[in-house]
């Protein structure tokens, strides 16, 4: 393989105990994950110990991890496996004792001392169990901890969450992941915005009409039915992941591109949103949902929500953020959609196209591909003055630069490493989002049925009329 990141500054000498070792999340993403940073030179120095409870021997967990990169990480050589499987260590039993040791032993005979980040990939409910645990076992001091969502589930259980963790660890300790933001799109947002003299100055109300945030998924639950029941599409993608990426889009210029710099003004966003009320939402549930096994038949849990926020500062008044995310919807996308005011007079003639096609959009696809377009109204070639709605379009995989891209756990574990928090969500922010969504969560509309392999409830177009939502695309991205 060849070592594409080696101009890059490598992590230091790292611990990683991954808790939850040999479940999904581990399997599909964490384990290649951590075998390309190895691999790649980006953590050269990298031990890891695995735990979970599951009945695993040190010989049955490097199995697991050899079946892991055959599955997602394609064909690797034997000597590629052999330096990655070196690193590796089983910690049986998930006691304290258990877990010291193994930590002891992976680490023996090093030249430098580790740094430790553990890696909580457990259901939520765990969480507390597992940090007890570290503390137990003398691993938490000086230690960092990456937790995965959801972060509480109202305001009241996230307060508990945040002063249960702060017992153990500090805040400084603590990284919340979001794998959304771990997405190259997503930080090319920041340098869109910030790094160009062309957008900035027209990046406001003044210009702006609306914004969508659309993460429609084609996939069902896969076996969450439980977990999915107990949390809903609001609590699962929207405090987590989509108002997440409407505080990179929605942010002031930050004084620099340090972590705390960047994390203020985002919670600053979270700040000045408005609460989300019932008349704000549109809750949905797929036909069928009530039938899965581990659902309530009588189920009032939403598998689709589309809402409607405002961020009622001088840059944003009055400019709706439309948010937009669901199950078996008819494609799976990631999209943030940046509608521009059209103009406020037209000299063209009837019949000549102006405004057939709505506003002028610039977009963002936080898809892997990492993708932005700019559409535009220009001329048909030919006589008389027809318009044709046109794009610009940009894709990072045209880049000389590619092959550089990290997957994006690859990079959030990466940044907690080095305690980069830039892409990670702080106690005060997750407690405002659940603070502007008491009113929705204490009264919820009811929720609307919809079909499979459709854009949910048709109750959506009256919430963002007489907008109307970007997805599905008129237009194919080119290829």
């Amino acid at each position: 393989m060849v070592d594409k990141h080696a101009s890059l500054n490598p992590g230091p000498p790292t611990t990683v105990v991954l808790f939850g070792a040999t479940g999904d999340l581990s399997k599909r993403k964490l384990i290649p994950g951590l075998f390309r940073l190895t691999t790649n030179e980006l953590l050269p120095h990298l031990r890891i110990v695995g735990t979970s409870l599951d009945d695993h021997t040190q010989e049955s967990f490097l199995n697991f991890a050899r079946e892991s990169l055959a599955q997602f990480e394609g064909n690797i050589s034997d000597e590629e496996w052999a330096n990655f499987a070196r690193r590796l260590t089983w910690a049986p039993g998930g006691t304290a004792k258990a877990l010291k040791k193994a930590v002891a032993k992976a680490e023996a005979g090093l030249d430098e001392p580790q740094n430790r980040l553990h890696y909580l990939s457990v259901p939520p409910q765990a969480a507390l169990a597992v940090i007890k645990t570290l503390d137990q076992a003398g691993l938490a001091e000086g230690a960092r901890i990456v937790m995965e969502k959801p972060f509480g589930t109202d305001l009241e259980s996230a307060r508990r969450l945040n002063a249960s963790v702060h017992e153990v660890f500090d805040e400084e300790q603590v990284f919340r992941i979001d794998h959304f933001l771990g997405k190259e799109a997503a930080l090319n947002i920041l340098a869109f915005r910030f790094a160009n003299g062309l957008f900035e100055p027209i990046w406001h109300r003044n210009m702006i009409d609306h914004i969508q945030i659309d993460v429609p998924e084609a996939l069902g639950l896969e076996q969450r039915a439980a977990f999915y029941e107990a949390t809903g599409a609001y609590r699962d993608m929207v405090v987590t992941h989509l108002l997440q990426v409407m505080a990179f889009t929605a942010m002031e210029a930050p004084t620099s591109l340090a972590p705390a710099a960047i994390t203020e003004e985002k919670n600053k966003v979270f700040r000045s949103m408005l609460p989300i009320g019932p008349d704000d939402v549109v809750r949905g549930q797929y036909s069928g949902y009530r039938n899965e096994d581990g659902v309530d038949p009588e189920s009032e849990t939403e598998t689709f929500i589309a809402l409607r926020c405002f961020v009622d500062n001088w840059r944003w008044a009055g400019v709706p953020f439309y948010l937009r995310t669901g199950k078996n919807m008819a494609e799976g996308m990631r999209i943030i959609s940046i509608a521009f005011k059209e103009p406020p007079k037209s000299m063209f003639p009837p019949g000549s196209g102006i405004g057939q096609s709505g506003p002028d959009h610039l977009t963002f696809d936080l898809a892997d591909e990492s993708k932005m377009s700019l559409s535009f109204y220009g001329k048909r070639p030919g006589p008389g003055f027809r318009l044709d709605k046109l794009s610009m379009q940009f894709s990072v995989g045209e880049t000389n630069s590619s092959a550089h891209v990290l997957e994006a756990y690859e990079r959030l574990i990466l940044d907690a490493v080095r305690g980069d928090r830039t892409l990670f969500t702080t106690a005060a922010g997750v407690e405002r989002l659940w603070e502007v969504s008491k009113e929705l969560i204490s009264d919820p509309p009811p929720v609307r049925p919809y079909a499979k392999g459709t854009w949910g409830p048709n109750q959506i177009h009256q919430l963002i009329a007489p907008r109307a939502w970007r997805l599905p695309f008129e237009r194919a991205w080119r290829g």
